[in-house]
């Protein structure tokens, strides 16, 4: 695979896992996206919230838990409860209800905070593909494998993907703050 190709993917890559991560944070509107992280402890282990149930939102300020085995709804919602997203489940047997309720200014901007954290972080895992490919460019110099022309181009190509990609990762921020932010 060639430099500029290695270097896009790890990019894009980057970009991805910002996405996820932000998909995980309250907007006060319910997503089943909210309890990816949630680790329930069942059969013995722990075992991720969508490997034992489905999760959907009937309503704007509702997710629906529904575990597949009926046997797990209490520990469901106990896991729910302690996962440190602010939210109460109720147990109605079989089924989990977990109520959304908006969010406090404060909370709103705490959630700001985080995301400009998991966006830096992508910017960083941005800048050690740039870092990377620059390195394999500069050594396929250094080995005669490219002229020093070809090698200033990749290095300038790998820049212009290196803005792209940051210019992504803003752009997911600035919604996502504007989704957060809303009342």
């Amino acid at each position: 695979m060639s430099v500029l190709a290695e270097a896009k993917q790890r990019m894009e890559d980057a970009v991805a896992a910002v996405d996820r991560d932000f998909a995980t944070v309250r907007t006060g509107k319910a997503t089943p996206a909210l309890l990816d992280q949630v680790v329930v402890p069942a059969y013995g282990g722990r075992m991720p919230l969508n490997q034992l149930a489905t999760v959907s939102a009937p309503e704007a300020s509702l997710l629906a838990v529904q575990p597949f085995d009926a046997s797990l709804a209490p520990a469901i919602g106990k896991a729910i409860g302690s996962a440190g997203l602010g939210l109460n489940p109720s147990n109605d047997g079989g089924l989990v209800r977990v109520p959304v309720p908006p969010l406090s200014e404060e909370r709103r901007k705490e959630f700001v905070r985080l995301l400009n954290k998991m966006a830096e972080d992508g910017r960083i895992s941005v800048r050690h593909a740039r870092h990377a490919a620059n390195d394999q460019v500069k050594a396929q110099s250094r080995d005669g494998e490219i002229g020093e022309d070809e090698a200033k181009r990749l290095a300038d190509e790998v820049q212009k993907l290196t803005g792209e990609h940051g210019d992504k990762i803003g752009a997911l921020l600035a919604r996502k703050t504007k989704e957060v932010m809303a009342i």
